[in-house]
């Protein structure tokens, strides 16, 4: 090979060579400079894990700050036998102890000082934990659910190869199920699914925090030294109008009418009439909040606002409050009832009575229909539709409320000759329970219909009020004088004297209303399901608290004088009993208040159902003294003087207590 072929190739493989060494630096360029965010991605990929805490959900808290939902962050601990069996060894320098022979790092079994260590910290059976330690492959739970304030010396240890994990779980007071609902579908389990949990779900959830982990050659996991990590933010707290304390005395009586007389359902509503705050809204069957198991999409559903119904003479009102104004009818007035049956055309309207000529005050105590029919033609479609519309028939309610019903009420030109003289008394339409109680609590509020809220406010984590409800008026419905004459005239003496006696308080006046509707089935009304209600409010003198109750289908009795109107008294008696904040409204507010205080003698309660510190608060309330045997924590079982007995103030009333509930 002569100089100038041996320069030749020389050449060539200089230029290959150069060519590979160009090649190597463009990927390096490649690597470290143009695409070097790809290649830390992909090689981070390899050993680093993006880890998401879940915020921890926001709470549910009653009108008093009592907890109804709440989020309990827990601890599960986790372990690599493998890993712990083979634990790097260091000095007490913290350096590597490495083998004089192949120069590798000792390792050695760390399980029984992470078992002891488990053992101290969490309690157990130390063999347990040496058990699960000793698995050869895979990875071991050494402890589940464990509350953070218990867990926190271990998940500070940093012990190589073991690791944890935050869970929640959500907590419930259970009560009003249908209206708080739960979490958990099929997306999320810290979703929520029904209710509120599910309708302010966003302000519940809060927002989730990431980190960066890295794993070593042992498998121990720690935060990415430039990890950008993104702690979590709490949910928001939402305080609602419930009284926890009345919601569970709601709850407990509407499960004792629908077992008394076996109906079908039950609702019952409270609302503040002045500002239109909800104090309880309840409805049996119901379900256990902590027990899913319990759920069924019948009693999920919160009938109070979404349950349609024919509501008979609780619509009354609207005819009344018409005839007030449209037709300048007074109490004293006298109609005719028609002995009991009105021909109309074809058809017939009836009284569960026979009556003849009565006062119109008369016609609306013993809930004649006849009556309410011929007045409501003699007010005329256009003026009856005004008053319906105007009492929020037909509309919702403005509560909120997921699913709420805006009730039927027919557009005037669909009117056909019996819509007008039905209405009346309250067939042909169609409205919630939530909007019989506010056309009530309007007249209780000197005929200035309010807008029902149950969410009193929601605060951030910071404690920074985001959303508030307040009071609001929506429109005036009757003038004072008309909405004071009918709570006096009509509402009072249907307790007093009428078809709601059993309504009366020990101490102090109701006004009200019953209504013992049929029910539609198969294009006809049956004649034997119905639906008993009663809407009443009281202190008449100054209202400031109103009830409904409706039950629905009750087989063994349905007339509401009978089904809704106890249920009403038994709830008005507990409430005020558990209550000091309505003791304190009714006390400063209420003309009877001063009548108790004045007279020398006082009529002895019922106490029977109430928990002992509730009875105590009553009798007080009263002027009344107490003593008791039994447990103080239990309910009244016996008491020595009669309900309704006649006593000179500052009597000593001896009951029975008992942890036992009464049947």
């Amino acid at each position: 090979m002569n100089d100038q072929e041996f320069g030749k190739r020389l050449g060539v493989v200089a230029i290959a060579f150069s060519m590979f060494i160009a090649a190597i630096i463009g990927m390096l360029l490649s690597i470290q400079v143009i695409n070097v965010k790809k290649y830390k991605q992909k090689a981070a990929r390899q050993y680093e894990r993006v880890v998401t805490e879940t915020a921890q959900r926001g709470a549910i808290i009653d009108r008093r700050s009592r907890m109804l939902a709440e989020s309990i962050e827990s601890i599960t601990f986790y372990a690599n036998p493998v890993i712990i069996r083979n634990t790097p060894l260091f000095d007490e320098h913290g350096k590597p102890v490495n083998d004089k022979k192949n120069k590798k790092q000792v390792t050695y079994d760390n399980s029984g000082a992470v078992a002891t260590l488990f053992v101290r910290h969490l309690g157990g059976n130390r063999l347990v934990y040496l058990k699960a330690l000793k698995r050869s492959k895979g990875v071991s739970v050494l402890a589940r659910k464990i509350p953070v304030a218990k867990a926190l010396p271990l998940m500070h240890a940093k012990i190589n190869g073991v690791w944890f994990e935050k869970e929640q779980q959500r907590s419930y007071l259970n009560v009003a199920a249908q209206l708080i609902g739960f979490t958990g579908n099929d997306k999320s389990i810290t979703d929520g699914s029904s209710g509120l949990e599910l309708q302010l779900n966003k302000d519940l959830k809060g927002i989730d925090g990431t980190t960066n982990y890295q794993r070593d050659a042992t498998g121990a996991r720690y935060p990415a030294l430039d990890a950008q990590q993104q702690d979590p933010v709490k949910g928001s707290s939402v305080q609602l109008t419930i009284d926890s304390d009345i919601q569970s005395i709601v709850e407990d009586e509407l499960a004792k009418a629908v077992a008394t007389f076996k109906a079908d359902a039950a609702t019952s509503i409270i609302m503040d009439v002045r500002t239109g705050e909800i104090l309880a809204m309840a409805n049996n069957p119901a379900f256990d909040l902590n027990n899913r198991a319990t759920w069924t999409s019948e009693n999920s559903r919160n009938r109070a606002v979404t349950e349609m119904f024919e509501p008979g003479s609780t619509f009354k009102i609207v005819m009344a409050a018409a005839a007030t104004e449209v037709l300048n009818r007074k109490a004293e007035d006298v109609v005719f009832a028609y002995n009991g049956t009105m021909p109309f055309y074809k058809l017939k309207i009836t009284d569960h009575e026979s009556y003849g000529y009565i006062t119109f005050r008369q016609a609306i105590m013993y809930s004649s229909n006849i009556v309410a029919a011929a007045t409501a033609m003699r007010i005329g479609r256009e003026q009856f539709n005004v008053y319906t519309r105007n009492f929020g028939f037909g509309r919702k309610t403005g509560i909120g409320l997921v699913g709420e019903a805006r009730g039927m009420v027919r557009p005037l030109a669909q009117w056909d000759m019996t819509t007008l003289p039905w209405m009346g008394y309250g067939y042909q339409v169609m409205t919630t329970p939530l909007q019989i109680l506010q056309a009530y609590a309007a007249i209780a509020n000197d005929g200035e219909l309010m807008r029902p809220f149950i969410i009193k406010k929601i605060t951030d984590a910071n404690g920074r009020v985001i959303r508030e409800g307040t009071p609001e008026k929506v429109q005036r419905v009757v003038s004072v004088a008309t909405a004071r004459y009918l709570g006096k005239e009509y509402f009072k003496a249907v307790v007093d004297s009428g078809t709601a006696k059993n309504a009366i308080l020990i101490s102090m006046n109701v006004a009200g209303k019953t209504g013992t509707a049929r029910r539609a089935a198969g294009g006809s009304y049956s004649n034997r399901a119905y639906v008993s209600s009663f809407v009443g409010y009281f202190p008449v003198a100054a209202p400031r608290y109103a009830i409904i109750v409706l039950v629905e289908n009750p087989k063994t009795a349905y007339y509401a004088a009978t089904v809704a109107v106890p249920v009403f008294a038994s709830i008005a008696s507990r409430m005020v009993a558990c209550s000091e904040e309505m003791q304190k409204n009714l006390s400063i507010r209420s003309l009877e208040q001063g009548v108790i205080d004045s007279v020398s003698t006082v009529t002895v309660p019922e106490l029977r159902g109430l928990k002992g510190r509730d009875a105590l608060r009553l009798l007080k309330w009263l002027n009344l003294e107490m003593d008791y045997s039994g447990d103080f924590e239990g309910l009244v079982v016996r008491q020595n003087i009669p309900p309704g007995s006649k006593v000179e103030k500052k009597r000593v009333v001896v009951v029975r207590l008992s942890l036992k509930k009464i049947n």
